[in-house]
């Protein structure tokens, strides 16, 4: 690998670069005339406390979230992780990405997938051009602590794993 400088730029090698940051993996979800829809995201942040915000960051690319921008709510699901074969079949370009999950309804309608750690349930606030992604900033209507004690879904180099233990 080669440093890159002003002048050059790869990005092959950022993506790598950046790929050194863990982050955790989730889930946002929607409903698209009634069906629940949704993608697979590593780029989410709570935002704000006042007032409560988060931004979560689609591709401009993704199928999903134009059905969800469409019905102005949607939900962050932070992924477990025994949760791994949610995230894959959110990842995939499919018919029905929720056969065989466990959801329910939150309060804007948005499906909450059942064993996450936690869910951030919120009214589409603002978007803002990035690039090739959207920055989504979600205003939080309702949110829930759902299984504290189960260890998180990661993602790091381009692959999936846990924590093997506490610092």
């Amino acid at each position: 690998m080669t440093e890159s400088t002003a002048t050059e730029f790869n990005s092959a090698d950022f993506r790598q670069a950046v790929g050194n940051f863990c982050t955790g993996v989730t889930i946002v979800t929607g409903l698209d005339d009634g069906a629940p829809v949704g993608f697979a995201a590593q780029s989410f942040v709570s935002l704000s406390l006042d007032p409560p915000l988060i931004a979560v960051c689609p591709a401009k690319s993704s199928t999903s979230w134009p059905r969800i921008r469409a019905a102005g709510a949607f939900c962050i699901n932070i992924l477990a992780a025994d949760q791994l074969s949610i995230c894959r079949a959110m990842a995939q370009t499919s018919v029905d990405k929720f056969a065989g999950i466990d959801w329910r309804s939150g309060l804007t309608g948005a499906p909450i997938i059942s064993g996450g750690l936690a869910y951030v349930d919120c009214h589409l606030y603002e978007e803002h051009e990035a690039g090739d992604h959207t920055i989504a900033v979600g205003e939080v209507k309702d949110f829930s602590l759902v299984n504290g004690d189960a260890p998180p879904l990661l993602y790091w180099r381009s692959d999936f794993g846990v924590f093997g233990e506490m610092l």
